[in-house]
């Protein structure tokens, strides 16, 4: 159902922000069957362009943000497959494959992945027309510590954190958030992204500033979140938190919590025949994006 793809750098031909002279140590796992690719130690940035067949495109766009701790980026099951899923409902998908925090290629990690995230909003939108997109239709997905990051880009966008001289709204137009990392709370956090993103001994405003559900307001753009209750990595509590401040701030929300499915398990939970993608893809046509 779609074209060919194009991946691109993240920042063109500008230099990377916030960034060390370091070598490109990325390294890519296909290993495992099915083959799964993986990517860790990403230092330069990139967006790949999914499109759909001319005829089928809605105008909206979704980005999309593979999730894998902090660490690396599963970039098949939570990245080009759903893609190609998007696609198939004439949505265009940019999937970001975003810098992984590290003292070595940041001067300031806790910054880097989201610096990406803002990126990949402003591109979209600045460029829009040339991809068939209505600017006012950009959405954000991302599973896990790619969650994580949706989260924070829809929760933080009034604080730019790259160059944006033209003012380009860093606001997502709504988030979908899959078993996503919410809260960086000792009891209820992922630790390992926590760990990974802001340190091992993070400030107290650190957390609160990365615990998502703390940062929602009324601006935070309709969001759609996925959970399992068995999920030993990611607490469900962390789509709780984070549905209840939507509530508590009169943002649109809707929430799926299913009994079992555990963690990572992508476009498709076998354990139940009711399929997320089916209810996300009601909630985006009631949204006015399909």
């Amino acid at each position: 159902m779609a074209t060919a793809q194009q991946e691109m750098p993240l920042y063109g031909s500008d230099p990377i922000p916030n960034s060390r002279n370091a070598a490109n140590a990325e390294t890519v796992d296909s290993s495992g069957n099915p083959v799964r690719y993986s990517y860790s130690k990403v230092s330069r940035p990139t967006l790949t362009v999914w499109q759909p067949p001319a005829g089928k495109r809605t105008g909206t766009a979704v980005i999309v943000v593979p999730g894998g701790g902090y660490v690396h980026l599963a970039m098949t099951h939570e990245g080009t497959d759903v893609a190609a899923w998007l696609n198939s409902l004439g949505i265009t998908a940019f999937v970001l494959k975003y810098r992984l925090p590290s003292d070595e290629t940041m001067v300031d990690k806790t910054i880097g992945p989201l610096q990406d995230a803002q990126r990949a909003i402003q591109v979209v939108r600045q460029r829009a027309a040339e991809w068939g997109v209505r600017p006012g239709c950009i959405g954000i997905l991302g599973f896990s510590a790619g969650g994580h990051l949706a989260s924070t880009a829809e929760t933080h966008f009034m604080t730019p954190v790259i160059a944006n001289p033209a003012g380009v709204s860093l606001r997502p137009d709504f988030a979908v958030l899959l078993y996503p990392v919410i809260s960086f709370d000792d009891s209820t956090g992922h630790r390992g992204s926590r760990d990974n993103l802001i340190g091992q001994h993070p400030s107290a405003a650190l957390i609160q500033k990365y615990s998502n559900q703390l940062q929602v307001t009324d601006q935070t753009p309709p969001t759609f979140l996925v959970h399992a209750e068995d999920d030993k990595t990611v607490p469900v509590v962390n789509s709780i938190y984070f549905y209840e401040a939507l509530l508590r701030h009169h943002v649109p929300a809707e929430m799926h919590l299913y009994p079992t499915g555990g963690h990572g398990f992508g476009l498709w939970n076998h354990t139940t025949k009711d399929q997320w993608p089916d209810r996300l893809k009601n909630w985006l046509a009631t949204g006015g994006w399909l």
